[in-house]
């Protein structure tokens, strides 16, 4: 390869510094993307097809018409030519296509090039379809640009191989690229996949391969852009080994004092011991954890990971939980541990994102502007605000399920770039039965890819182990992978609760669920109910307020829902847990399922309106948590009041529940006297993984009568019939997937919303203050992460009627959407109104 171009002014430039006019030349960058990119690829055996990539990506730069584009944009900073109107990331992908494809007729030749120059042509946006459901394949379209669009193109080519590579040279560096896709393709024959599993870890290979190159050439920009030199490697090893001997010293510590005496602290001690045992014992794999609730599990399976991490050299400890709501507690645990605090980062609600800035774009605008304009007019700022975000470079990480799929299947750049991070990682899945029903297949596959591809250890954490392994389209589990022994024994040691069935009661609506609710409260002083939505929860708390009997009877009363920021909801609970501390303390809590999981507080009732097993089991959870009575009770009612069409899953949850229930009544013994036992759980989950898959194409994520988005990353076949109907010919494709159809359907939650930031407290103010301001990218990163725990994630309706209450403010021309003080509630979250008209629209 060529030498570093040390002329004082290059002849072709990749980016001009802004601060002091510092030219980058084309070769430099060139060789600095695949250099990084080959370093993030080498994680999986991926080296030179990643850094082939890196290559070959800016190609295109090396014309004098870019150059005029850059030289221009610097000299005209308030009217710079229009952004994207020289196209530079074609070349590169057309000429590998044009050499190893249309030139070669060897399988793996062509292969390699459909796979590379997608992630080429594609580096200013998202990967193309190969085949799109309609028929069309938006890959070949562009891999047939015509030159008259390219009018410099074999100059191009020419000046690439002349600065950067000879022709020779690449070649031997794609025969290099080549070998490393055999080894794959040999090592998924080696573990005996089906054909659906090979073609859907090919496309997630192709995702892998563009996070490397999206990663490596944006961490180049910037740094050259910012003139940020080359950071030391950091030393994960070092971190882990000081972090795991800082626990052990803290078990031992816990382990001399006397309450630590007790049956059940000494079980949860005996559990944390087998889970450091098998972190040397096994190696890398996919494994189960099923510490019931209240057994320690947090820092049972951080000891894990740590000794895991430090026997097979992992780089990464990633923490997937379901709920944004639990985050804290866990990270809080995990920090005083920790010799820097800001090596553990707290990932969830992504307050400014690719599909967010078009929506708000969109919003502000009042005539109507198509995905173009929307790309060309605010790219700049679009790229200023994603390259804030976290790249999920810290040694421990604690993140969201949604974030953790988003990375494999949502649309965006920030989503993928941060792919490669979970590669040779240990990542824990804390309450895995969380996972929505529709993307089960496509998780099973994600975690499937990450072990057997990319060598990472999987630990599926929960009281209540859904049986992935037993579905269609399976988890790989390793051989006996329960790390906990005796597990029906420990189950029984650690029963707190009786769950009582009242839903022959039938449906109960407000007023005779607060009657239900003062009756338990003639038996006991502490009582949680948990309701399945937001305007159920809100309507019982402002009953029971109204009711003449809580005052009377000096009971605190208390809301928890998700429209309350996490700052706000964390200050709810520890004024909650201080009341609980004292049992003659009267305490209600009316809370959404937000307090299921992760929450250490313990009731001594609970109230659960009938939902998933899973669920009741959660909030079977907080009560009578460490043990305190020999056993307490959770009542299962139905609430007439919650309105379940907008949750189908909960609804068919609770169905699933119903039969188990019915089931019990006729033969308690064959579930152990207990309707939460062992056997129970396993029923339920039959019951509902066999009522999911009665839906056709329900685990896949189906978007059409005839498409699923596991299909689409599979056969595509609907896209191979549309194809041949409209060419009257197959198509001359290896690889035909739609990974831009995927992303384009994909969420994690139907409507997710957008995130909103709550001036909660004085800090949460002067965020909101700091970024109405004009920002560098490192100081709105700053501003984002410490805006996370100030953040609520609203809806269409909801953002519309805070909106037309003036309620919002739009922050970063419309990218970030602050509250207004005005629709702030100490009692609730958030409440625009004040009189009770949010209650409609919440659910």
């Amino acid at each position: 390869m060529r030498d570093q171009e040390n002329s004082p002014i290059p002849e072709y430039i990749a980016h001009i510094r802004k601060s002091d006019g510092r030219r980058e030349s084309v070769h430099d960058h060139l060789m600095a993307v695949r250099l990084y990119a080959e370093k993030l690829g080498e994680k999986i055996g991926m080296k030179h097809l990643a850094g082939l990539s890196g290559l070959l990506h800016d190609m295109g730069k090396y014309t004098t018409e870019f150059r005029t584009y850059l030289e221009e944009a610097v000299a005209n900073p308030d009217s710079p030519p229009r952004r994207g109107s020289v196209v530079h990331s074609t070349a590169g992908g057309k000429w590998l296509y044009e050499q190893f494809h249309r030139e070669s007729s060897e399988p793996l030749d062509q292969f390699v090039a459909e796979w590379i120059a997608n992630c080429i042509v594609s580096h200013h946006g998202g990967l193309k379809d190969y085949l799109s459901p309609d028929g069309k394949s938006p890959f070949l379209e562009r891999m047939s640009t015509p030159l008259e669009k390219l009018p410099e193109y074999e100059r191009t080519v020419e000046e690439f191989l002349a600065h950067t590579i000879s022709e020779q040279e690449l070649h031997s560096y794609f025969a290099k690229a080549r070998e490393e896709l055999n080894d794959l393709m040999l090592r998924l024959s080696k573990l005996k996949l089906k054909s659906s599993e090979k073609r859907v870890t090919h496309s997630l290979a192709i995702k892998y391969l563009f996070s490397c190159l999206i990663d490596a050439d944006r961490t180049k920009t910037r740094q050259f852009d910012e003139n940020e030199s080359e950071r030391e490697p950091f030393d994960h090893q070092a971190f882990f080994r000081e972090t795991y001997e800082k626990l052990s010293a803290k078990l031992n510590e816990l382990g001399k004092s006397e309450q630590s005496q007790s049956p059940l602290n000494r079980l949860r001690r005996e559990m944390s011991n087998q889970c450091d045992a098998f972190a040397v014992e096994r190696p890398s794999g996919v494994y189960t954890l099923s510490i019931p609730t209240g057994g320690g599990k947090t820092l049972a399976s951080f000891r894990y990971a740590l000794r895991h991490a430090l026997e097979t050299g992992k780089e990464r400890i990633i923490y997937i939980v379901p709920f944004t709501t639990i985050i804290e507690q866990n990270v809080k645990v995990v920090r005083e541990l920790v010799s820097d605090p800001d090596l553990v980062l707290e990932h969830h609600s992504n307050v400014a994102d690719d599909r967010d800035l078009k929506k708000a774009l969109r919003s502000l605008q009042s005539d109507k502007i198509d995905d173009k304009e929307c790309d060309e007019s605010f790219v700049l700022q679009k790229e200023k605000l994603s390259l804030a975000q976290d790249t999920w470079d810290r040694p421990v990480i604690f993140t969201t399920m949604v974030q953790f799929l988003n990375t494999f299947y949502a649309k965006g750049s920030r989503h993928v770039r941060r792919l490669h991070q979970l590669a040779n990682s240990v990542v824990i899945f804390d309450e895995v039965q969380a996972v929505p029903s529709r993307c089960i297949s496509l998780f099973n596959a994600s975690v499937n890819f990450l072990h057997e591809i990319c060598g990472s250890t999987l630990v599926l954490c929960t009281a209540t182990q859904p049986a992935l392994q037993y579905v269609k389209r399976n988890i790989h589990l390793s051989l006996d992978p329960e790390m906990i022994r005796d597990l029906p024994d420990v189950m029984t040691a650690f029963k707190r609760v009786e769950l009582r069935d009242e839903t022959g009661r039938g449906a109960l609506n407000t007023e005779q669920l607060a009657d239900f609710v003062q009756g338990r409260m003639k038996e006991i002083n502490q009582l949680l109910v948990v309701l399945n939505t937001k305007a159920a929860v809100r309507k019982l708390f402002q009953q029971l307020k109204n009711e003449s009997w809580t005052q009377l009877e000096g009971v605190r009363l208390y809301h928890l829902s998700t429209i309350m920021c996490p700052e706000h909801r964390k200050a709810k609970l520890e004024e909650i847990k201080e009341q609980l501390e004292n049992p003659a303390n009267r305490v209600i809590c009316i809370s959404t399922q937000l307090i299921e999981a992760g929450v250490d507080i313990s009731f001594q009732g609970v109230i659960r309106s009938l939902a998933g097993l899973d669920s009741i089991a959660q909030a079977a959870g907080r009560c009578n948590r460490h043990g305190e009575d020999e056993v307490r009770y959770v009542d299962i009612i139905r609430a007439a009041d919650e309105h379940l069409s907008n949750l189908p899953e909960i609804k068919m949850a609770a169905e699933q529940t119903e039969r188990l229930l019915s089931e019990f009544k006729k033969d308690p013994q064959r579930f152990e006297n207990d309707r939460l036992s062992l056997p129970a759980i396993q029923m339920y989950f039959h019951y509902y993984y066999k009522r999911i898959e009665s839906i056709q194409g329900q685990m896949d994520y189906r978007v059409g009568q005839e498409i699923s988005l596991f299909e689409l990353l599979n056969k595509n076949q609907v896209a191979i019939k549309q194809f041949e109907i409209k060419n009257q010919i197959g198509p001359p494709l290896r690889t035909r997937n739609a990974i831009a159809s995927v992303e384009h359907y994909f969420e994690v939650i139907s409507n997710a919303g957008k995130s909103v930031i709550v001036p909660y407290d004085s800090e949460a103010v002067n965020i909101i203050l700091d970024l109405n301001g004009s920002l560098q990218p490192s100081e709105i990163g700053d501003l984002l992460r410490r805006a996370q725990k100030y953040t609520v994630t609203l809806y269409d309706q909801e953002l519309r009627q805070l909106d037309r209450g003036s309620h919002l403010e739009f922050l970063q021309q419309g990218r970030v959407l602050a509250l207004s003080p005005t629709a702030f509630s100490e009692e609730y979250g958030i409440d625009p109104e004040g009189n009770g008209l949010w209650d409609a629209l919440i659910s």
